[in-house]
C-alpha cells in the first residue's frame, strides 16, 4: 500500500471512530467546566499557601545563619 492509501484509510477509520463517540450535552459541559475551575482555584490557593510558609521558614533559617 502506498502512503496516500494508508493516509486515506487512517482518516476513514478515525471518522468512523468519531461517529461512535457520545458527546456531552451543554449542561454537562458547563457543570464539569465549573468543577475544574473551582478545583484549579483551590489548588492554586493551596500551592500559594505552602509556598508562603516555606519561603517564610527559609527566610528565618537564612537570617539565623
Amino acid at each position: 500500500m502506498s502512503f496516500f492509501s494508508n493516509a486515506i484509510q487512517f482518516f476513514k477509520e478515525a471518522y468512523w471512530e468519531l461517529t461512535k463517540v457520545t458527546w456531552l450535552g451543554k449542561k454537562e459541559v458547563v457543570a464539569t467546566t465549573a468543577v475544574v475551575i473551582v478545583f484549579v482555584i483551590i489548588l492554586a490557593l493551596f500551592v500559594s499557601f505552602i509556598d508562603m510558609i516555606l519561603s517564610t521558614i527559609l527566610g528565618i533559617i537564612l537570617k539565623l545563619g
